[in-house]
């Protein structure tokens, strides 16, 4: 008799259980999160047990368990079989995934497995390590195709006991952990094409912050292929937020007036913080509490300390800067396993390479931005830049 698939995703989460009397707000934006994300893919009950929520999809169990896996707040998920609560039903079921598990691996070759009970529901008449070693006796199918190992085996197949239900798996889907996207408030986060934002965005939404995007484009010097990178890489991130705007902010003007006023040098730092300005003001109107950007200490001219600080200055609300200490390795890291990497590295330019300094700043001075920038019509540059916005609505991959 073949087995009988699956019919539910077991959802673990770490972080959300030491939230003590918050708990169960984040419980309930960690469901309302997952049944949003798999809605696409089949109509789902997601219901909240002590210390783990339940999803029971009405079809395509399989590829629910594997988005539910990418949802920010998700420590694993598995999927896993409900069963009667009694010792034969729990060993019968056992012995038939053991089996599916086994026919997949070639006899000549032997497999390392355990047996792991929970066993919440203290009601249940066997305690945990008695249950596990009554299973195993029962279902081990002999020394030269299975042999026991309680640490690191290759297959473990997980007993859960509680007052809700019984439940049994075998494999665990690693989630992304951190904190449910929509419990730390809204940030707008600065997107560029290149390979940090898009990873400072993630890392932001990984800590539960909702973003938005804004992205600066400078026609006709940029074409249109660079403002599709970034709406592309948006969509990408989409994976882990599914809804958000990106704001696409005309930037020509401003880069002129930087070139005709300023120093050459300081041409990078006034563009960022005009985009500092402009990004404040749109979130600000948007509801947005915060920026994000992907500055990293030292790893070009313009994010010197000084720099960092010359540009900072320029916004009216904290800017996030989840990147600041990594290494660039570590940066291409994270870009490479959430997939942005590769758009990333389509060779578009950003607005910040349009009348670029051949000897910029290393440290900057504010009271010089400031002089440079009473030359301008700060403004009056902020004010039609903000009219010109397109907004582009994106639904994720």
């Amino acid at each position: 008799m073949s087995l009988a698939p699956p019919d539910l995703v077991l959802v673990r989460y770490g972080e959300l259980a030491l939230k003590g009397g918050n708990r169960r707000n984040f419980e309930r934006q960690l469901a309302r999160n997952i049944k949003d994300v798999v809605r696409p893919i089949a109509s789902s009950v997601v219901r909240r047990e002590h210390g783990r929520l339940v999803v029971v999809p009405a079809r395509r169990v399989e590829q629910v368990a594997r988005r539910v896996s990418e949802v920010f707040g998700v420590k694993s998920a598995s999927l896993a079989w409900s069963v009667e609560a009694n010792a034969e039903a729990i060993t019968q079921l056992s012995r038939e995934l053991l089996n599916d598990a086994l026919s997949d691996v070639p006899e000549s070759r032997t497999v390392t497995f355990r047996v792991r009970v929970k066993r919440a529901d203290k009601n249940f008449p066997v305690q945990s390590n008695a249950l596990e070693r009554q299973v195993a006796d029962a279902i081990l199918p002999g020394p030269e195709r299975v042999t026991v190992k309680l640490k690191d085996p290759e297959l473990e197949l997980g007993i859960d006991i509680r007052q809700e239900g019984t439940y049994i798996f075998l494999a665990r889907l690693r989630g992304p952990g951190g904190l449910p996207v929509g419990t730390q408030g809204r940030a707008l986060c600065l997107l560029s094409g290149g390979i940090d934002s898009p990873v400072a965005a993630w890392l932001t939404m990984r800590r539960g912050c909702q973003l938005g995007f804004v992205s600066f484009h400078s026609y006709p010097y940029i074409g249109e292929a660079s403002k599709k990178k970034v709406a592309d890489l948006a969509r990408r991130l989409g994976r882990w937020q599914r809804r958000a705007a990106l704001y696409v902010v005309p930037f020509t003007e401003i880069q002129v007036a930087i070139r005709d006023a300023a120093p050459e040098s300081y041409r990078t730092v006034l563009y960022r913080r005009m985009m500092q300005r402009i990004a404040s003001e749109l979130a600000e109107q948007q509801g947005y509490q915060a920026l994000v950007t992907g500055e990293c200490l030292g790893q070009v001219a313009s994010q010197t300390l000084e720099n960092i600080a010359c540009i900072g200055a320029a916004a009216d609300l904290p800017v996030l800067r989840p990147l600041l200490g990594h290494d660039k390795e570590d940066t291409i890291a994270i870009a490479r396993e959430i997939g942005t990497f590769e758009i990333s590295c389509i060779p578009q330019p950003d607005c910040c390479t349009v009348f670029q300094p051949s000897r910029p700043i290393i440290k900057g001075r504010i009271d010089e931005c400031e002089r440079a920038e009473a030359l301008m019509d700060v403004g009056g540059l902020v004010r039609r830049a903000i009219d010109g916005i397109e907004t582009i609505a994106l639904e994720g991959e």
